[in-house]
Parts: C-alpha cells; structure tokens; sequence
C-alpha cells in the first residue's frame, strides 16, 4: 500500500496534515522529525510531508532533518512538501536564508499564484490561505523558483522542479484554507502519483485475521473497557475474532455521566451477550483519593494510578482462574498511539494525556486492533461491525470523568448536580436533532456562587457554563451559535430543575486561543 509520511516538527495541526491524506485515499503515517534514515527507507513512502511547529530554524535546538535526508530523496525521487516550519528547514538546510519579518502575518490571508505549478493546480490566481508565522523566506537557494506570495510574503510558496521539493508558508491541512484539500490532492496525486488504496471495507476482515493470527486457538485476552467509542469498538471487534475468551474490565470511577455505567452493562452483558463482562464499582475509593484535590494535572493523576491499581488487581485475580491469558487488549488510536510516543519533542505541553501503560511485571503481550485509525474512522468500523449508532456517535468524554468537568476539588454532591445537568442539555439537544452535528456538548461546574431568586427567595448557588462546539477532528474547533430559543429552553430547565444551580452561562470560546475542555 502506497504510504505518505509527515516529520513532525511539533506543530499542532500535525495530524490534520495526516487525516486529510488519509481522507483522500492514501495512507498515511506520523513520524518524529529525527527519525532515523534507515526507518524511513524501510516505510518506502511515496512522497513525505514537513509539518509546521513552534520552533524558529535558527533557535538554539530548533529540531532538524535526519543527515542524509535529502540525498536519499533525490536518489529515490521521492516529493517533498513542506509545510510553515517545514518550508523554512527546506531552505535553511539546501542554502537558503530564513528572517524574521517584521510584519507577522496570523489567520486569513489572500494567495496570489505567480507561477504555473502541480501543487497549486485547479486553484484560482487569488486564493484565501491560513498564515501563522513570524519568520519567512528571504532568499531561495539555486534552482528553487517562487509559486506564489502575499502582500507581506513574496515568497509563500516554491518549487524546485528538478527534485519536485516544494514548500508552503501556509496551512492546507486546516479548514480555514478553502482549497487546502486540493492543495494536498495535488501533492499525493499528480506530484508523488500515490494509489488511492486505504479503504475502510476490507480492514475489518484483515483485522480479524490478524487478532487471531496474533492470539492463537486456545489463548484468552484481558480488556479494560470504558464504554466510550473506542474500547467498545475494539471490544466488539476482538470479540467477534475470538468470541468468549475475550475478558472485559469495566471499572465505575465515579466520574462517569448519569446513567452510564448501567448503559454500559446492559449494552455488553445484555444485547450483545459477552459472557465474561466483568464490573467493579470503585466509585468510593476514587473519591476518597480525589477529596481536596483542585489542580487538574494532579486530578489526572490520581485518577490514571487508581484505575491501573483496581484494574491490575482484578487481572491478577483473573490470571490466578485462567491462566491462559496472553494478551492485554487496548483501545488506542492512533492519535493516543503517536502523542504516547512522543512523535515531536518540539510539541509544547497543553495536557498530560490520560492513557497511562500498565506496570511491566502484569507479563502481559499488548494487542491495540485500532492503532492504525482515527476517531472517525473507529466510528464507521463500530457502525459495520453492529453497534448502535447512538453509542457510536457519542460525543468524546475525556479520560478522567468528569472530574475535569467539576472544576477544584471533586466530591459526590458536585458531580451529582453536573450528572443531573449534563443530562438535560445532551436530552434537549437530542430533541432539536443536532446531537450528531456537533462535536461535544456538555456541562461544567464552576465553583462560584451567584445571587438569584427563585420565587420570593434569594438564592445563592453556583454557576453551571454549557460548551458546545463544533469539529471535524478537534484540532480546532469554534464554539456552536445555537439557536436562543433552544439555549434559553436548555438553561431554565438547568436552573428549575438542579438544585444547586441558580445561573446558567454559554461558552463562546474557539480552539484555538481555547482548548475544548476546561481542565
């Protein structure tokens, strides 16, 4: 199968760059922007992309290509783009000169094309870009030619034609660059002449192939099991592989929304009838562990250490009765998959990720079905593979609960009103038929208390923010204009209806400058 791969330099839409490949057909893969030249000749990609990151070329450690880089990619005529930063380590490393401007150029910004081009092919003379840079391109090394520019950016864009090594000072991979895909099409299209051969249709089968491949006739596998869309695909798919010896953990932390864990067990024990569903209410002792605690890094961490010992203590008890089990499966996607590997040490720090790897000494083989594939991709394999849609199209629910829903210290009484609050937005929403043309939408508890009065009584309560956004990756994402109507039915519901709120606000953030959750 053809493969691109992107070097990541760090920069935050680094997997848009890959999601957008592989939603035109291509496969494609993240590597760290130091990856040895022998494991990249090993992928045999057909062309490579250079990822933007926060780094200027000529920093102290600003992170630089593999030597023998561009040798092998002349050798093997191999097409290179490079994207902001990776438009800059271009020139940089073939001889070039890279400058601060004094006039940075940030958002939307008019392309003009001034050279006939593959990459730019099909798009207009004048074309809106998405700019983020500070530095830019003074003067291009030989054999290089500019393809295009702005009013403060003569070169915005190059080629060199004898390498087919092109560069853009812009992003194509965000949705704020119109014809960005185009962009991109060219490239794997008409410059690397990639096959169009990654198809969801035939991965179930092959997957199934090789769980079984991978965990024998006779040999049993251990599942922690959340019931969010990930896990609950790869168990259903592991399960369909190899049937009952597949053992399911599903640990109640007492963070979960209202309703969910007697969801979850209906759903897998209930309808699809897995026999070996094991559930462990633990709500008290992760209550306990996270009474007093308010910073939310130390939240994520208690969290992720209590899980881990509650799972392994069950798994130890399960290996001591079936000693015939092998493998630990997970539901890491290849999102968890590259952010856990650290795939740039450029990418500045936003959150601890909630994925934490289980001790060494459990002597268990790892087995990830779904580290290959993105959230949406998941989505449509859980839809072919049965499960309901409304599980499939729940919105994503963070690792830790919502313990970073509550914001400060965590307790019982809290959650309970965000559960009851959070219940009745997701319902009215589900009622306005919007529910699936939105990313996330849920309720926050802000530890601030408000005057209001409720009937002859004043009252003083908290505060209870509604954010809903809308994403095609969460990347970025800009917050929901939901209809007044329906935002003023949804926040007197909250206020008549859960007691402790007396003040309901909407977040108008978008990501970026915000991120989506508030912890």
């Amino acid at each position: 199968m053809d493969t691109i791969i992107v070097l990541d330099f760090g920069g935050q839409y680094c997997h848009l760059i890959a999601r957008r490949i592989r939603d035109l057909g291509v496969y494609s893969e993240i590597l760290p922007f130091d990856t040895k030249m022998e494991a990249l000749k090993k992928k045999e990609p057909k062309g490579i992309i250079l990822s933007g990151g926060p780094s200027s070329v000529y920093d102290v450690n600003s992170p630089q290509l593999p030597d023998g880089f561009f040798k092998f990619v002349k050798e093997e005529k191999i097409p290179v783009l490079g994207i902001c930063y990776g438009h800059h380590t271009i020139i940089k490393r073939l001889g070039g000169t890279i400058e601060p401007h004094e006039q940075k150029e940030y958002g939307k910004t008019e392309l003009n094309i001034v050279s006939p081009n593959l990459l730019l092919e099909a798009l207009d003379d004048k074309e809106i870009v998405w700019m983020s840079h500070g530095d830019q391109v003074r003067n291009l090394p030989e054999g290089f030619k500019a393809i295009a520019k702005t009013d403060t950016c003569p070169i915005a864009a190059y080629q060199d034609d004898s390498n087919s090594i092109y560069g853009v000072q812009f992003h194509p991979e965000v949705v704020h660059t119109p014809k960005g895909n185009q962009i991109l099409e060219n490239f794997i299209s008409k410059i690397a002449r990639s096959k169009k051969e990654w198809k969801l249709e035939d991965w179930i089968e092959l997957s199934i192939e090789d769980i079984n491949r991978e965990i024998g006739t006779t040999n049993k596998v251990i599942l922690g099991l959340s019931g969010g869309v990930d896990s609950s695909v790869a168990a259903v798919l592991i399960h369909k592989a190899i049937g009952d010896r597949l053992h399911c953990i599903f640990v109640n932390n007492g963070l979960l929304r209202k309703n969910e864990e007697k969801q979850v067990q209906e759903t897998f024990k209930e309808k699809l009838q897995f026999k070996n569903f094991h559930y462990i209410d633990a709500e008290n002792l992760f209550l306990s562990r996270l009474k007093d605690v308010s910073d939310p890094e130390e939240k994520r961490k208690i969290i992720g250490h209590s899980f881990i010992e509650v799972f392994e203590e069950k798994t130890i008890h399960l290996e001591e009765e079936f000693p015939d089990i092998t493998h630990l499966a997970q539901g890491t996607i290849y999102p968890d998959r590259v952010e856990t590997a650290a795939t740039s040490k450029s990418s500045a720090k936003i959150k601890s990720h909630h994925n934490l790897t289980l001790p060494d000494d459990m002597k268990l083989k790892i087995i990830e079905p779904l580290k290959d594939l993105y959230k949406d991709e998941v989505r449509k394999i859980g839809l072919k593979l049965g499960l309901d849609r409304e599980l499939i199209e729940r919105h994503p629910f963070p690792g830790p609960g919502l313990a970073v829903r509550c914001l400060g210290s965590v307790n019982k009484e809290e959650l309970d009103t965000l559960r009851e609050a959070d219940y009745i937005l997701i319902e009215e929403i589900r009622k306005a038929n919007i529910y699936e043309k939105l990313w996330q939408a849920f309720c926050v508890f802000i530890p601030v208390k408000t005057v209001g009065i409720m009937g002859d009584f004043r009252t003083y309560e908290h505060l209870c923010a509604i954010r809903v956004v809308e994403s095609r990756d969460a990347m970025t994402a800009n917050f929901s204009k939901l209809d007044w109507n329906l935002l003023e039915k949804i926040g007197t519901r909250i206020i008549n209806e859960v007691k402790g709120f007396n003040r309901v606000v909407y977040d108008i953030s978008n990501k970026p400058p915000s991120t989506i959750e508030y912890e």
